[in-house]
């Protein structure tokens, strides 16, 4: 196993990952990909049951280290811990029929209302004077 960084999309903490010597890394996102299955850090997600890990930015995990973002001028660590508590991925490559599958960012359902909302403001008034009458 080898040390791998990644650095969260969001606020820029470090996640320190044990992995095989041999990567198939596609992408770090802050959305999962359609159609991909995650592991958490303490799973197996080396097998080819996974397609990447979900990352939970600075959560403690098996074989995960969390540091903060290098900075330059700054010598010593800040006292907090790293890390924004948001979800990100690491995406890796997928094949399908023998062709690499690229990713797309998973979509979300929205629940319209359905009730018709606010009344509008009726506009301006127009223009009001000698001539115009209303």
């Amino acid at each position: 196993m080898v040390a791998v960084s990644y650095y969260c999309p969001r606020c820029g903490a470090v996640a320190e990952l044990d992995r095989d010597p041999y990567l198939a890394d596609k992408s770090v996102t802050p959305f999962p990909l359609e159609g991909w299955s995650y592991a958490a850090p303490g799973d197996d997600f080396e097998s080819d049951d996974w397609d990447g890990v979900r990352l939970v930015c600075g959560a403690e995990a098996a074989d995960l280290v969390w540091s903060h973002p290098p900075s330059e001028g700054e010598a010593s660590e800040p006292d907090d811990e790293p890390g924004c508590g948001e979800a990100f991925y690491l995406n890796f490559v997928r094949f399908e029929d023998g062709r690499e599958v690229e990713g797309e960012q998973a979509s979300e359902r929205v629940r319209l209302s359905e009730t018709q909302g606010p009344q509008s403001p009726s506009g301006p008034g127009g223009p009001s004077g000698p001539g115009f009458s209303r």
